[in-house]
């Protein structure tokens, strides 16, 4: 394997090196400042150096989203860090809070970018292409992430390789600047597929379980982040667009792409099942997050972190939420396994779910049919049962406490299939069609349950069939898969499906605006009260879908951002809506200033 020698990064720090057995093995050895490009190879050694800078990032990343969201609490265990992360009173001495690890993704794609022949051909294939998209979309995702962290930043696209470069006068941009400088470029190259290499082979854990790592799952596809641009800056058909095209595209490219699959819960013994066969159950919800996803169709783009620290880098979050991933002590002879041994549990956990959380969990219906009719749905207040595989009470000694799974497999997602349809939800609501937001919550985007989707306007299956085309002649009968197409909300809350669900828009909408009327928000019924509704229940299923995956506050604020752009309610409500959410938080700053949302630059 070709030897890759790395530049220096921004403040003259290496990129990083990796141990021979890393999953992002690069095999570096020494810095220097104007290595070759001029090798085929060479572009995968790069992609792989760089994903490597975004292993070194994510940790802190999900930390921010989570911390300073609605869905955590810290508790008598909790570091100071991460407390002033939750309370926002960081300051730039906080160990979380550092651009450098973003500028140190960005740096490495602009060196790439800048120095990457991309001519280099094979036969008639420009062979560096996925690559050098590929840095183009994570160049895009890190400033992405710097501007919702701090605002306004530093913008240069070219490599800094020395010190005085470092210390020079940077230009100033905003996410609209940054969407205004980035987005042009990206999408020349949108219809270019993701770099793929192959599973990788990341060793075993110390208990004892096989990691694999398909290496098209750790690519940033470019078509995302741009739809994820688009909606930071609320150019909303944009968004839609975009989301749309990379799901159609998946399709094209017979990936079978359509939805997560139809997840399967434990039944409460007074309840019965659906009739048998009715749904073919595919896939537990569950495996998403274990060590090696299966769940094919559902994974888009994940960060899968080293098992142990001698195969690369490790991730601190499964520690924090109370699970042990890197133990060494535990007896996998006695019927223990990753999951249920009590050895695997950390009674000195630093981050708790919020009671906020719970609460929204657990007011959920969820809905069965207690017989083989097809007519006869019923409610259960069993609230929404992916918060039971999510958190799960756990025993260890004489004490119970909440254990968050999500990380039992020492990975982070990125991009799930219903991390996309989520967002698409959102843009379709800001576009105007409610009821589109609603068709992805309840039904799932299929042509084939327009009969029963009777909720839909003229005009909103007008858009589908031209705008945002899921139904058009080309395209109708190619999201109507029953077993991917299925609504969101049915992860947790099961029979959502149908007209005979108790789960309907009308209903479901005016149970919102009730709400909001109870807040004291001045409801009058109309179609931008619905809109406004419908982003409230999308941010619940956000809560209850996304939870805990690293998303939370910079959720809150793109929509608090999408309130504050509309005058329904006035011009400062969505930033008066965060302030409630956060609330039970006691921040000490006011949050109903914008610029108290982002953190301090060091």
């Amino acid at each position: 394997m070709k030897k890759l020698i790395l530049l220096a990064a921004i403040f003259g720090m290496i990129l990083t090196t990796t141990s021979c057995e890393d999953i992002l093995e690069t095999e570096s050895e020494q810095i220097v400042f104007d290595p070759a490009l001029d090798q085929k190879t060479d572009s995968m050694f790069y992609t792989l150096a760089i994903l490597k800078s975004v292993q070194l990032a994510i940790d802190q990343n999900v930390l921010i989203n989570e911390m300073r969201g609605d869905l955590t609490e810290t508790n008598m265990y909790t570091q100071t860090d991460l407390r002033e992360l939750a309370n926002f009173s960081a300051t730039a001495a906080n160990k979380y809070d550092s651009a450098y690890v973003y500028y140190r993704i960005i740096n490495n794609c602009n060196y790439y970018i800048a120095h990457r022949d991309t001519m280099l051909m094979t036969g008639s294939t420009k062979v560096a292409i996925p690559e050098y998209v590929e840095a183009l979309a994570v160049r895009a995702w890190a400033y992405m992430q710097l501007c919702k962290h701090y605002g306004t930043v530093d913008f240069y696209t070219t490599p800094i390789t020395s010190i005085s470069e470092a210390n020079a006068p940077k230009e100033k941009k905003d996410m609209a600047g940054i969407a205004n400088a980035l987005l042009p470029e990206l999408a020349q190259y949108k219809q270019i597929d993701v770099p793929n290499y192959g599973e990788i082979d990341a060793g075993s854990t110390n208990f004892g379980v096989s990691k694999k790592v398909n290496s098209r799952k750790i690519m940033f596809p470019v078509l995302l982040v741009m739809g994820d641009i688009y909606l930071e800056t609320n150019q909303y058909e944009q968004a839609a667009k975009c989301y749309f095209e990379y799901l159609n595209m998946q399709r094209i490219r017979q990936r079978n792409f359509f939805i997560a699959p139809l997840f399967e819960y434990s039944y409460p013994d007074n309840i019965m099942p659906p009739m048998s066969g009715y749904y073919t159950v595919e896939e537990s919800w569950s495996l998403i997050f274990t060590v090696s996803p299966n769940v094919s169709n559902e994974i888009i783009t994940y960060v899968p972190m080293a098992v142990n620290g001698l195969r690369g880098t490790t991730t601190n979050l499964p520690k924090l939420f109370g699970y042990n991933y890197y133990t060494t002590d535990v007896d996998t002879t006695d019927n223990k396994s990753q999951t249920s041994g009590s050895d695997m549990y950390i009674l000195e956990r630093e981050i708790e779910p919020s009671q906020q959380y719970i609460n929204l969990c657990n007011s959920q219906d969820w809905y069965y049919r207690p017989s083989e009719s097809l007519t006869d749905i019923l409610t259960s207040k069993l609230g929404d049962l992916r918060r039971q595989v999510t958190v799960q009470t756990v025993q260890k000694g004489d004490s119970a406490f909440r254990l968050m799974t999500k990380y039992n497999g020492g990975n982070i997602n990125i991009y799930r299939a219903s991390t996309v349809y989520l967002r698409l939800a959102e843009a379709l609501n800001r576009m105007g069609y409610p009821d589109a937001a609603f068709m992805i919550l309840k039904d799932g985007m299929s042509y084939s349950k327009l009969d029963e989707a009777g909720y839909l306007k003229p005009e909103t299956i007008e858009m589908l069939t031209t705008t945002i085309p899921f139904f058009s002649e080309q395209n109708m009968n190619n999201f109507t898969t029953e077993i991917r197409n299925i609504g969101i909300h049915s992860h947790g809350a099961n029979e959502t499906q149908g007209q005979y669900s108790p789960y309907q828009y009308v209903e479901v909408l005016a149970s919102k605006l009730a709400e909001l009327k109870a807040q004291g928000v001045d409801v009058q019924d109309t179609p931008e009260d619905s809109i406004n509704a419908m982003e409230d229940i999308i941010c619940d299923e956000m809560a209850m879908e996304l939870a805990f995956e690293g998303n939370r506050f910079a959720d809150l604020t793109r929509i608090a951002k999408h309130k504050n752009a509309d005058p329904l309610y006035g011009s400062n409500y969505g930033s008066l809506w965060l302030a409630r959410k956060l609330a039970y938080k006691n921040p000490v700053k006011d949050l109903t200033q914008e610029i108290n949302w982002y953190l301090p630059m060091k």
